[in-house]
């Protein structure tokens, strides 16, 4: 959602959560894929229209470039076009003011001109990864292969990760958006595309690759992928999923939302028997919100952040002796960034996420489980800075994340094959 458009809600925030009518104007949202079902029930769970009203404000400017038009139509599809009159009268008002600073003071405004209303395609995209050139892309690293005797001493408490192929991943990289969608090209996205296939490849993955699929094309391809017998011959899976989007979801290239739930949901124990005590990665390179993290500083100021370059922007035992297993398990998912906030990428090297990824994983899987590398990745993150003077963006920071439902320590062994 474009500032001016998250500025005339914040300006109108009281009078909204007073006067907004919620539970038709919900269902017109769900419909436009705004929100989900989910959310809904969010909502519903606060005490009062008034609460409710303010839970939906909260959540509304986080949902994607399209939120702010579709919440008008809704206004004015259950008969509140009064309410979308004082919304739009204040987003005039709000432009016709940086327009007269334009006047003024001509292109040295303190915030990038780009964020103002006037712009139909504007360079810092609120709910996107940030990029801004710097340098070639990364050298794509080699895997260091472990050693027999680590595998020896640790695989007792490891899943068995011994297949060849080690697992079948999948990698859906979107970069370019159909045009009347207000989603840029995502530079730099094929670099963290090539990167991870590269790597899935040298840890041993049998990697499959989709470009530029739209929403039902990356659903459609999550299920063929889940539903693969091959799965029952290997040991573990991947998938990775690098796009815009927004918490809870990702951008197909049709500008419409998957849901992550709904991806998730086709690897768990009930819908794929095949991967059924067996590790599934997840790795996410997508935007959670439209926060730009701006950081703080540090206390004692020892630490100097990393910088190398500019920056953009989850019964009975007596009537079944089968074993049972919870719905789901055995996951692990890594983020780019926290919720509500974005990822950063670079439009040569790639996203930082991808770049960190790649660097910890070919180094350190050799005696690293993946847990533990995830950790390492969050670390380089947690150092690098965003170097873009005269912008938004300049010191930015992002922070990565993941959570796991892993039950054992999860090795990939690269390199190692029994009896060989």
């Amino acid at each position: 959602m474009q500032r001016c458009h998250q500025e005339a809600l914040k300006k109108n925030r009281v009078m909204l959560a007073k006067q907004l009518l919620l539970s038709e104007l919900m269902e017109h949202m769900v419909e436009k894929d705004i929100i989900t079902a989910e959310m809904v029930e969010m909502i519903q769970a606060k005490p009062g229209s008034f609460s409710q009203n303010v839970e939906f404000l909260n959540l509304l400017p986080k949902r994607g470039p399209n939120a702010f038009s579709a919440f008008c139509e809704a206004l004015r599809e259950t008969k509140q076009q009064h309410l979308e009159a004082i919304i739009l009268k204040t987003t005039s008002n709000l432009s016709q003011g940086i327009a007269r600073l334009e006047h003024h003071y001509g292109s040295n405004l303190p915030i990038p001109v780009s964020e103002s209303c006037n712009s139909k395609r504007p360079r810092w995209i609120e709910p996107m990864e940030h990029s801004l050139d710097n340098g070639d892309g990364p050298p794509i690293p080699q895997v260091k292969y472990c050693t027999p005797k680590f595998y020896h001493d640790h695989q007792h408490l490891a899943y068995k990760l011994i297949s060849e192929p080690r697992g079948l991943a999948l990698i859906l990289s979107n970069v370019h958006f159909s045009s009347e969608k207000d989603l840029e090209y995502r530079a730099g996205g094929d670099v963290d595309c090539t990167s991870l296939e590269m790597l899935f490849k040298h840890l041993g993955y049998q990697v499959t690759v989709f470009h530029d699929q739209t929403a039902q094309e990356m659903q459609n391809a999550l299920e063929r992928f889940s539903k693969m017998p091959d799965h029952r011959d290997v040991d573990s899976c991947i998938v990775a999923l690098l796009s815009h989007g927004v918490e809870g979801g990702v951008y197909g290239s049709d500008g419409k939302l998957l849901q992550l739930q709904e991806a998730f949901r086709l690897f768990d124990n009930a819908n794929c028997p095949n991967l059924q005590n067996k590790p599934k990665m997840f790795f996410i390179q997508a935007c959670r919100g439209d926060e730009t993290d701006r950081g703080v500083d540090q206390q004692d100021g020892k630490e100097w952040s990393d910088s190398p370059g500019c920056e953009e922007s989850d019964a009975n035992k007596e009537e079944n002796l089968k074993l049972r297993l919870p719905t789901c398990s055995d996951m692990i998912c890594g983020y780019a960034c926290l919720k509500g906030t974005a990822a950063m990428r670079n439009t040569k090297r790639g996203s930082w996420y991808v770049e960190a990824l790649t660097s910890v994983f070919a180094e350190d899987s050799r005696d690293t489980h993946v847990a533990d590398m995830l950790v390492k990745v969050n670390r380089h993150i947690k150092q690098r800075e965003g170097y873009a003077p005269g912008t938004e963006f300049h010191r930015c920071k992002e922070m990565s994340e993941y959570c796991s439902t892993l039950c054992r320590d999860l090795y990939l062994f690269p390199g190692y094959l029994p009896g060989k």
